[in-house]
C-alpha cells in the first residue's frame, strides 16, 4: 500500500484513494502499523534491556503485559523462551512488587553466559529455569509438577514461533492456565512481515497468531480476548503491538 502524507494540509492518502485527517485515529493506526513493520526490520526491540538484561520486546507490549499481570495476580508465570533473560527478570520484578508469584522459564538452550548472568541477578530467587524443548513431554511434566493445585497460572509462549511449534505449546500448556487467566502467543506480527527485507514469504500462515486463532476455534474454553486497557483518556482502542491475536483467555 502506498501512503502519501501531506503535513502542511494535515492529510494522509492511501493508494486506494482514501483520504484521512492526518490527526485521526485511523491515520494513527495506519502509521503505527507501518512504524511497527519498519521498526521490526531495523531491530528496534533489540535496543532495550530490563534491569541489566536484554529483553527484546516492544515496550508497548511489556506495559500491556504488566497491566494484565497486575489484574490477574498469578502465582506462577510460565515463560517458554529465555534468551538473555530480560523477560524473566521483568516478570520476576512484577512478582516481587506484587508480593506473590514466581516464574518458570523454559529454553531449549540456556547459554552459559546467560545462565550465569540470570543466576547472579538480584531477582533470581523468583525464577526457576529448565533447559530443554518446551514441547518435550518430560519438560512439560517438570513444569506441571511445580504448579500447586490452587495456583493461579499465566503462560507466555515466546520460543520457536513457527505455527507447528506454537500449536504444540498451546496443547501442552493451555491445560495449566486457570480460568480468567491467559496463555499469550507472542510475536504474531510475523504474519504482517512477509514483504519486509528480514521477513519470510510463508509467514502469512506460518506464525503464532494463526496458531492462536486455530486453537481458539478448536477449544471453546479459550477465547481470543485482548485485555481491556486499564486507563484510556484517548479515542484510540487498538494496541501498537508485536502480539496481535496473542491473548487466549480461559473462560
Amino acid at each position: 500500500m502506498k501512503i502519501t502524507i501531506d503535513t502542511q494540509a494535515g492529510r494522509l492518502t492511501r493508494s486506494d484513494g482514501t483520504e484521512l485527517d492526518l490527526f485521526s485515529d485511523d491515520a494513527f493506526e495506519i502509521l503505527s502499523d507501518l512504524w511497527v513493520n519498519v521498526g521490526w526490520n531495523q531491530k528496534y526491540p533489540y535496543t532495550f534491556s530490563w534491569m541489566g538484561r536484554p529483553i527484546i520486546q516492544l515496550p508497548e507490549d511489556m506495559i500491556r503485559y504488566q497491566e494484565a499481570v497486575f489484574q490477574i495476580q498469578p502465582d506462577v508465570i510460565i515463560e517458554t523462551g529465555i534468551a538473555h533473560g530480560g523477560s524473566l527478570i521483568y516478570s520476576a520484578g512484577l512478582c516481587k512488587i506484587l508480593g506473590k508469584g514466581r516464574v518458570i522459564g523454559v529454553d531449549i538452550e540456556i547459554r552459559p553466559h546467560n545462565r550465569e548472568a540470570i543466576e547472579a541477578h538480584p531477582l533470581y530467587e523468583y525464577i526457576t529455569m529448565l533447559e530443554g524443548s518446551s514441547i518435550d513431554s518430560a519438560i512439560v511434566d517438570q513444569v506441571r509438577s511445580q504448579i500447586k493445585p490452587d495456583d493461579k497460572v499465566l503462560v507466555v509462549l515466546d520460543s520457536n514461533h513457527s505455527y507447528a511449534h506454537v500449536s504444540e505449546e498451546l496443547k501442552a500448556y493451555a491445560p495449566m492456565v486457570t480460568k480468567g487467566s491467559y496463555i499469550i502467543s507472542t510475536d504474531g506480527v510475523m504474519e504482517n512481515l512477509t514483504e519486509v527485507p528480514r521477513g519470510q514469504g510463508d509467514w502469512d500462515k506460518d506464525n503464532p497468531a494463526q496458531a492462536a486463532r486455530d486453537f481458539a476455534d478448536q477449544n471453546p474454553d479459550f477465547i481470543l480476548n485482548q485485555p481491556d486497557w486499564a486507563f484510556n483518556e484517548s479515542t484510540l482502542s487498538r494496541n501498537i503491538t508485536h502480539w496481535p491475536d496473542a491473548w487466549l483467555m480461559r473462560t
